[in-house]
């Protein structure tokens, strides 16, 4: 393959057909079913696959179908289904390469002249809801099966999903992939694009990502509220109830999981990678969170910090029902609270099986004989990243040295991406390249949402290279 021919080729896409489509995208208000009721009436995600499709089926890809899926009640998907390049032997299997059209809502105030749905590129980079999570991965994939072709690579077939629930928690996409799991084929390797790192210098690996359990949980005590003067003393304030439940579940010193079914041993080889990454990264080790003067971090050990955000279970309050505004709060023993509890899995934890655990707990021996209700469950298992094979640790390297000039990093990450763990269990035996143009400033999920171009054209290269040595590798065996 000619590699230079294979860069001005993925440049030249990107600054004439990639970004004037990804704008458009951008201007499109397709936000994620989970935050907007009235998703199926407003067409927007339909709006947003549409654009897609129009887009990829214009390229010309030789052979390629572009097809949108829509099973009933579901949010739409793209799938794209491209032949393998007559150099690439059957044995090469099939490269899956995912993303995801849906976004976060706008999420605060804009900075002045930007706005979720409005693309606006200023040096090197496009703001707009959606650019960087995740709307530029399907013409990242689609310009890197084109660039291989044009600079006389190889790669095996290929078919791109491009779901519309990610940001949802995927609830549609074990349906998809049911619906659609003869026509995936035997997936030998797996490229999501819905991923980044700390940085724009180097290729960023995903080696694990989290779980998570969402619960909603109510602690009621009384039928309505009353004099606080009169109740108080007699009948236990809802809150204490809530505060006895919850140190069930956490350490309030520590923030320590007590739920065991929480808990995983960390693999030695991600504690050894934690260290690595503090050494050699200090500055994209641990987040950079806007802390008040004064606070600490909970821990002053950095490697702790690193396993903390990707191995050990962690409990955030998200929500919280129940009480009035300061301001307006009355002398009132409250009837009833209720908080949104949002739990942190390590990445191998079982899911299930800390849900019910969960609920178990929050339900047994309930303190004052408290009426408790919990509900309004999400749960997504995390993922752990197979050993990587020969072929692709030897593609990495390369990649490394010609693309970016400095090795790849991999590094586990605190969220989670619901369709990893679902291919990982359908297809055990594939090999698995989680990266993506995010950085830790990117703001995706916040006000000023950004895409590095610069960056998202290297992550198409190195896609593209990796397209390559795959297909060669697979011939080979």
């Amino acid at each position: 393959m000619d590699h230079q021919k294979l860069r001005d080729s993925i440049s030249n896409a990107w600054a004439a057909d990639v970004l004037p489509s990804l704008s458009g995208l951008v201007e499109i208000p397709a936000v994620s079913a989970a935050y907007d009721a009235a998703w199926e009436e407003n067409g927007h995600l339909r709006a947003a696959v549409e654009h897609v499709r129009g887009w990829i089926a214009a390229r010309g890809l030789p052979g390629a179908r572009c097809e949108v899926v829509r099973l009933d009640g579901r949010a739409p998907l793209l799938f794209v289904d491209v032949p393998a390049t007559p150099g690439a032997a059957a044995t090469a299997g099939t490269v899956l390469l995912y993303g995801h059209l849906d976004k976060q809502p706008p999420l605060g105030d804009w900075s002045e002249g930007l706005g979720p749905w409005q693309p606006v590129i200023r040096g090197d980079r496009l703001y707009g809801r959606g650019a960087a999570d995740d709307g530029y991965s399907g013409y990242a994939a689609t310009t890197a099966l084109e660039a291989v072709q044009e600079a006389g690579g190889e790669h095996a077939r290929a078919v791109l999903l491009l779901e519309t629930g990610e940001e949802s928690g995927s609830p549609d996409l074990p349906a998809y992939l049911e619906h659609l799991g003869d026509r995936l084929g035997e997936v030998s390797l797996v490229v999501c694009l819905d991923g980044g790192g700390g940085d724009y210098e180097r290729l960023w690996l995903t080696s694990s990502l989290r779980g998570a359990v969402q619960a909603t949980l109510t602690v009621r005590l009384l039928e309505t509220g009353v004099h606080s003067g009169l109740g108080s003393g007699i009948v236990p304030s809802s809150f204490r109830v809530m505060r006895q439940l919850l140190d069930r579940l956490e350490d309030p010193e520590t923030g320590e999981i007590k739920v065991p079914e929480m808990v995983v041993p960390i693999p030695d080889e991600r504690r050894a990678e934690a260290a690595e990454l503090v050494a050699g990264h200090p500055e994209v080790a641990v987040p950079k969170l806007p802390v008040l003067p004064g606070v600490r971090r909970v821990s002053d050990d950095e490697v702790e910090l690193v396993l903390n955000n990707t191995w050990r279970p962690t409990l955030s309050i998200t929500g919280a029902a129940g009480l009035p505004d300061p301001a307006v709060a009355g002398a009132v023993l409250r009837p009833w609270t209720s908080v949104r509890l949002s739990f942190r899995l390590p990445p191998t934890a079982d899911a299930e099986a800390a849900r019910a655990a969960l609920e178990r707990v929050l339900t047994t021996d309930v303190p004052y004989g408290a009426q408790i209700e919990v509900g309004e469950f999400m749960v997504l298992n995390g993922w752990h990243a197979p050993t990587a094979a020969p072929w692709l640790e030897a593609a990495l390297r390369q990649v490394g040295d010609d693309v970016f000039g400095r090795p790849c990093q991999s590094m586990g990450i605190g969220g989670g991406i619901p369709f990893m763990e679902m291919l990982g269990r359908r297809y055990p035996r594939a090999q698995f390249v989680v990266t993506g143009a995010l950085g830790n400033d990117s703001n995706a999920h916040v006000p000023d949402e950004w895409l590095h171009i610069p960056f998202a054209k290297q992550v198409t290269e190195a896609v593209a290279r990796l397209l390559d040595a795959h297909a060669r590798a697979g011939a080979q065996s």
